[in-house]
């Protein structure tokens, strides 16, 4: 295990505390007061609902415990300048470690409660503005469940150490191991795949890439569906469904449709960013294969404004068959080379 195997327990705790904070938040107040905009980040930058808030703060007062024995700099939406040395006065150049932090990744879902958040943390030895997300050794993802569901994943990963997780049930106080694991299928047949499509502006050739890859693998039958897709909209959460073999395919080709967006005369829409990525660590530790849209493995800065375009497989078989096809359909559309 690496040095950074110490702030392990530190960070499972502090997810947890995160987790309980927000399902009380939730339980004791409306949706639509959860849902009220709390602020609009620059360009580039998500929105900050008032259930964010809620994270944030305990996240800042945990990890604030946490630097006394050691500082920290941490990096996330919604800090000051988007990054916070901790303890208050040390420097930047005095932490060991960077960490990359989403306190709900998943806001707009849990917020109305119709699918559960994820804390995210991704821990990297400090290298300054070059760090990068695939420095990150250690990574840590919590489930915030909805009010009326009493089960919660947990899971981690130390790099070259495999995957661990647990699950907590919110009536008992028990945690148990649980076994997640990739699909082994070798097609996306009567399988979850899916091109993301959040949010408005580019759909149609998001959708176009969708139907051409799928037309291209799986031979349609009248009256039948030949595969399915999830809209999950929170990467981690996106990750947790390829790590228990519940999706076999999902490709987030959203920074790759800018140019598409502005052809139609749209502003550069939202996508994902290092911070919804940060734990990437856990679902590569499980056997989940990650690659950018042009088959290298994923990285990005370690930033929060950067766009990140991503494609997960549930295994190696079935990226030897979908990524030619997905590649062919982007190349087509000048959307990489």
């Amino acid at each position: 295990m690496t040095d950074a195997a110490r702030l392990l327990e530190p960070i499972l705790a502090l997810q947890e505390r995160i987790r309980d904070a927000v399902v009380d938040a939730c339980t004791r107040q409306a949706a639509e007061l959860l849902a009220a905009v709390a602020s609009d980040t620059e360009a580039g930058g998500d929105t900050i609902y008032a259930i964010d808030r809620v994270g944030e703060q305990t996240l800042v007062d945990g990890l604030a415990d946490l630097a006394r024995k050691e500082p920290l700099c941490v990096v996330g939406e919604g800090l000051p300048d988007d990054m916070l040395v901790l303890p208050r006065g040390a420097r930047e150049r005095d932490c060991r470690w960077r960490l990359l932090v989403d306190p709900i990744d998943g806001t707009r879902g849990l917020m109305y409660q119709k699918r559960s958040a994820w804390v995210l943390t991704g821990i990297a030895p400090n290298r300054g503005a070059e760090t990068r997300l695939r420095d990150i050794v250690l990574a840590v993802q919590t489930e915030i469940p909805l009010v009326k569901q009493h089960l919660s994943d947990q899971l981690w990963a130390a790099r070259g150490h495999g995957m661990t997780a647990r699950r907590f049930n919110r009536l008992s106080g028990a945690r148990e191991p649980v076994a997640l694991r990739p699909s082994r299928a070798e097609t996306i047949a009567h399988g979850f795949a899916t091109v993301v499509r959040f949010f408005p502006g580019a759909r149609d050739t998001l959708a176009a890439i969708d139907e051409e890859v799928v037309q291209a693998l799986v031979r349609a039958v009248p009256g039948r569906a030949p595969c399915f897709e999830d809209q999950y909209a929170s990467t981690g959460g996106e990750l947790y469904e390829l790590m228990a073999g519940h999706d076999r395919l999902v490709a987030d080709l959203r920074p790759l449709v800018q140019s598409v967006r502005a052809t139609q005369g749209l502003p550069p829409g939202l996508c994902c960013h290092p911070y919804d990525l940060c734990t990437a660590l856990i679902a590569e530790e499980a056997g989940v294969i990650l690659r950018d849209p042009s088959g290298v493995a994923v990285d990005a800065p370690f930033d929060v404004a950067a766009d990140v375009a991503w494609v997960g497989y549930a295994n190696e078989r079935l990226r030897g068959l979908v990524e030619p096809v997905l590649q062919n359909a982007l190349r087509r559309r000048g959307l990489i080379k």
